[in-house]
């Protein structure tokens, strides 16, 4: 678990992981936000994130069981993209809604009936915007079983993916990062209690 604690300090340090009073995109409350937008600017440690990523995949799904990576912009094409070209992968995404020009797609990138794909976001909530690539994809004959994510805000998503045949895998969860900084001193006991309960409501 050596890896938690280090990203988990180092997601704090850099302000990409903040503690407060936070309105998300879904217009939630939250004592936290996760802005995983930041980690690119340190080299380092985002070739580490697809390092640990990567082998996720390698330990759970396999690199030789699925045709190509899929993601959502924008947060998770940018991890999905850096992934590709460390595993050699072909690479689609999906938009939140067809383009209204050209050729009208919601899924880009080269796509075949019945390729597999394995889906790479980078912050798990609801898993809505997950859900709505997932149905894209099967209108279009994709097949897709397994979903990967960096951070897992347990508050959903994952119940959600299952239900429609999807497993989801987390490099961390919320309450691995807060108890890693927990331990460290690094956020008080006030914090880690507001983090439990916002995933127990």
């Amino acid at each position: 678990m050596e890896f938690v604690k280090e990203f988990s300090t180092f997601l704090y340090q850099k302000g990409v992981i903040k503690f407060g009073d936070f309105t998300l995109a879904s217009g939630k409350k939250s004592s936290y936000y996760v802005d995983l937008r930041l980690v690119p600017s340190y080299p380092h440690q985002f070739r580490s994130m697809i390092k640990h990523l990567q082998n996720n995949i390698i330990d759970n799904t396999g690199l030789d069981r699925f045709d190509s990576l899929v993601s959502v912009p924008t947060g998770g094409l940018i991890i999905a993209s850096a992934l590709a070209i460390e595993t050699v992968k072909p690479l689609i995404y999906v938009r939140s809604k067809p383009k209204d020009y050209g050729t009208s797609k919601s899924v880009e990138g080269q796509i075949t009936k019945g390729m597999k794909v394995v889906m790479i976001d980078d912050v798990a909530t609801t898993g809505g915007s997950v859900v709505n690539a997932i149905k894209s994809l099967r209108e279009s004959d994709i097949v897709i079983e397994d979903a990967y994510v960096i951070v897992n805000r347990m508050e959903g998503a994952e119940e959600t993916l299952k239900e429609l045949g999807v497993k989801m895998y987390s490099l961390v969860n919320i309450i691995q990062i807060t108890q890693a900084l927990h331990e460290q001193k690094l956020v008080s006991d006030d914090i880690l209690e507001k983090v439990r309960k916002q995933i127990e409501k």
